[in-house]
């Protein structure tokens, strides 16, 4: 009899009542005999119907930060908190119904096959249209920013879809609490896990509004790469340096 494998997929939540349910409810649950999927969210302090909408569509694990604590400081522990439940894979898409969680089982097709320990869903090998032009720009700055700083090419480096095994999940570390995006590749990397990128279809948001102002993101980010960059991190894997993207 074949293994299974335990799949948790995670959603960072902050009041997102108007498209949470419908994410849920798009999550693949069935698509492998030998795959069990769970849904977990995690509440960053929302005041609105998150969880009421969240139990309704069927999620399984529902963890609350009492207070609104930031996108990374969710990612941070949705990641630990499936570490705990045993899975096997962890998968993180936005509460937002930007991304397709539809397309989680080509995500995690890589990690099953063992040819890669995290990927991300890339919209610049899939599909972008609709993005408004300066989130398009600064996705190309902060993108090519870590090509930099890793020395390999990447596309999509603030994807808000992405899936872990479970040596990751042990192993990571976001070091501040505003958001996850730059600072988890480059640890994650830089610690020899192999990373590749999924096209992916990419939706524009129709509901909510995003956290992310541009003066407050810079005030953040840039710090945090600094930050990740100057701090010494041990090799967790040593592979061969290749080009892992689909």
């Amino acid at each position: 009899m074949k293994k299974v494998t335990k799949v948790i997929v995670f959603l960072p939540a902050y009041n997102e009542e108007d498209s949470i349910g419908e994410v849920i409810r798009k999550i693949p649950r069935d698509f492998h005999s030998t795959v069990d999927v769970e849904v977990m969210v995690i509440d960053d302090g929302c005041s609105d119907r998150t969880k009421e909408v969240s139990l309704e569509a069927g999620a399984d694990h529902y963890i609350s930060h009492t207070v609104n604590k930031g996108l990374g400081a969710a990612v941070r522990t949705g990641l630990e908190s499936c570490y705990l439940h045993g899975a096997d894979i962890a998968v993180m898409i936005d509460a937002d119904n930007e991304y397709p969680a539809d397309e989680i089982p080509e995500l995690i097709q890589p990690l099953l096959d063992g040819r890669a320990d995290y990927s991300m869903g890339s919209r610049f090998l899939g599909t972008i249209s609709g993005m408004k032009l300066h989130r398009r720009l600064g996705n190309y700055f902060f993108t090519l920013l870590q090509c930099l700083l890793l020395r390999r090419w990447i596309r999509d480096g603030q994807s808000g879809m992405r899936a872990f095994n479970r040596e990751t999940m042990r192993d990571f570390e976001i070091i501040h609490d505003y958001n996850y995006a730059q600072v988890l590749t480059l640890n994650l990397v830089r610690k020899g896990y192999r990373m590749t990128e999924v096209p992916i279809t990419y939706k524009v948001r129709t509901t909510g509004t995003s956290f992310i102002t541009f003066k407050k993101y810079l005030g953040n980010v840039i710090p945090g790469i600094w930050n990740e960059m100057r701090r010494p991190v041990r090799k967790m894997r040593e592979y061969p340096s290749c080009d892992t993207n689909e």
